[in-house]
């Protein structure tokens, strides 16, 4: 280090440094462009390996729970309503951790569409605003997606299984006599009556117990049919 560089204030040392530097040169940016997609790719593959440990915890439960209730006659129906209340809950966390994932997703998409795409496979026409709204996301982030756009697309791609198979299985352990604690060898209930009476949960009768089955699982078929978000609104500020 020179005599002048060590004559230089305290000042001005932190003026100087105080802002990054910004690119200069062509070579200078597409180095910055490189870097960044390689840093929403890291996030997006983080929030994508979330996801799906969150649908393995839930596939994990269901097997659990399947296996529990119908592998004796002594286990109650109730660990099967246990396992639609506990798949339930973890297909509200994976929607969060999807909304999360889609913005990053839609960065990494906006990049590649725009200029990598370009770079390959050059278009007369290119949208030049697309950096603006890159820009304008990274001060400001939004969600591109409502929790409930993102619970029906999760409930249509994976969850919507699990919970079918969980009513099977709740319905055939409520109609099938052998597959509860009463010592008969019947394979199938002998009448409405009885299976209504299987259904009985604790101090709730069988047919409450059966309508809130009926609900929920008309509920879960809306919420799957839902077309999710159609416009391109904002779903409020990612706080990151």
């Amino acid at each position: 280090m020179d005599e002048a560089q060590e004559q230089l204030p305290v000042n001005d040392i932190a003026a100087r440094w105080s802002v990054p530097p910004f690119p200069a040169t062509t070579a200078e940016y597409i180095t910055v462009l490189a870097h960044y997609h390689r840093a929403e790719m890291g996030r997006m593959a983080g929030w994508r390996d979330r996801i799906d440990r969150t649908t393995n915890w839930a596939i994990t439960g269901v097997a659990a729970m399947l296996s529990l209730s119908l592998s004796s006659p002594t286990s109650h129906h109730g660990v099967l309503l246990f396992a639609m209340v506990l798949v339930q809950l973890l297909l509200v966390i994976e929607a969060r951790r999807y909304r999360f994932f889609d913005v990053y997703r839609g960065r990494v998409r906006r990049l590649e569409k725009h200029y990598f795409a370009q770079v390959f496979a050059p278009l007369p026409e290119l949208d030049s605003g697309w950096a603006g709204l890159l820009g304008q996301d990274l001060r400001k982030p939004q969600f591109l997606i409502s929790i409930r756009a993102a619970m029906s697309r999760r409930l249509r791609r994976n969850y919507l299984w699990m919970f079918l198979v969980l009513l099977l299985a709740w319905v055939l352990k409520i109609s099938t006599p052998k597959l509860q604690d009463d010592g008969v060898t019947l394979d199938v209930a002998r009448s409405l009556h009885e299976i209504v009476a299987n259904a009985a949960f604790g101090p709730l009768p069988g047919w409450l117990i059966l309508l809130g089955v009926i609900i929920f699982y008309s509920w879960l078929a809306y919420a799957a049919l839902l077309a999710g978000d159609t416009d391109k609104k904002e779903h409020g500020e990612v706080h990151v």
